[in-house]
């Protein structure tokens, strides 16, 4: 037994020592790998710490010079909430028209995606080409950024708020797909095997098995993709596509800094909305499934 044991206490002991030289082995290469990205992008830490505080003065810049006796007086008097937004109706039909083109294209990018997760999902047996085809479509809407996409449509469709649309809904369909995709993966397959075998097609079985299945979670990755919209439709009016996001450029060119920090006060409490609004959707959503 002395003999069992110590057998099998070197073997124990042998096998810790190769983990842990694993463990620095992999570390040592994640070091190396870190610092050779941290070289090529010249990612400097002198230059970051030169560059902080220099945030922390820009943040100064753009906070507004707000004071308590004359915080609710009127629009002309420097101090005020209401001089501190003084265009409020000009940004907040600007921050309405940039949320109702997030709001389309999430709709259009979540309805392709939708249709292109069935495909792309391994676990509902479709021809390998099917598979493969649906996959590679999805990489690559989602690998060109929404700005890209924006700049060409700016220049087929002319500056407004469509080419905006248009850019946002092709990344949006390839990123939702893959998360739909993903979600589908991850389901209980039995409801599916059962429609399946009862004499259900594959386009029931979807509808019947899967959809109610992923449902929570496709919701849950829709709205979140609604708030990415807002902000990415906000970043695209840069190149002319329309929305607050060519007002926040003019102002940004200007140097109006407390304007800057009024439309982006704005942008934040229109994501915390949609925020709430979705939480409150998505809770709807599982009790209606369960």
């Amino acid at each position: 037994m002395s003999g069992a044991v110590a057998a099998q206490e070197a073997a124990y002991l042998s096998l810790r020592r190769q983990r842990r030289l694993s463990t620095v082995l992999g570390a040592a290469i994640f070091l190396a790998c870190l610092l050779t990205a941290g070289w090529v992008s010249e990612f400097h830490p002198a230059t970051l710490a030169a560059g902080v505080p220099r945030i922390g003065e820009y943040f100064g810049r753009i906070a507004p010079s707000l004071e308590w006796s004359k915080l609710f007086s009127g629009s002309g008097t420097e101090g005020s909430l209401a001089f501190w937004f003084y265009r409020l109706d000009k940004w907040a039909w600007l921050l309405f028209e940039t949320a109702q083109m997030a709001a389309l294209a999430t709709l259009m990018g979540a309805t392709a995606a939708l249709l292109l997760a069935f495909p792309a999902a391994r676990n509902l047996r479709l021809p390998a080409w099917a598979y493969q085809g649906a996959r590679r479509l999805l990489e690559a809407t989602r690998t060109v950024p929404e700005i890209v996409f924006a700049l060409i449509f700016v220049w087929a469709f002319g500056v407004g708020a469509l080419a905006g649309i248009l850019a946002i809904a092709l990344h949006t369909a390839g990123a939702l797909g893959k998360l739909f995709a993903d979600a589908m993966e991850n389901i209980e397959m039995r409801p599916w095997e059962g429609v399946r075998a009862s004499g259900g097609s594959w386009l029931q079985a979807c509808r019947y098995a899967v959809l109610p299945a992923a449902a929570p979670d496709l919701l849950s990755y829709a709205l979140l993709r609604f708030e990415i919209n807002l902000r990415s439709a906000s970043v695209i009016g840069f190149v002319g596509a329309g929305g607050i996001g060519e007002e926040l450029y003019n102002v940004i060119s200007f140097n109006y800094y407390e304007e800057i920090s009024a439309i982006i006060l704005l942008i934040i409490l229109a994501v915390m909305c949609i925020d709430l609004v979705s939480e409150r959707l998505r809770m709807r959503i599982i009790e209606v499934v369960s």
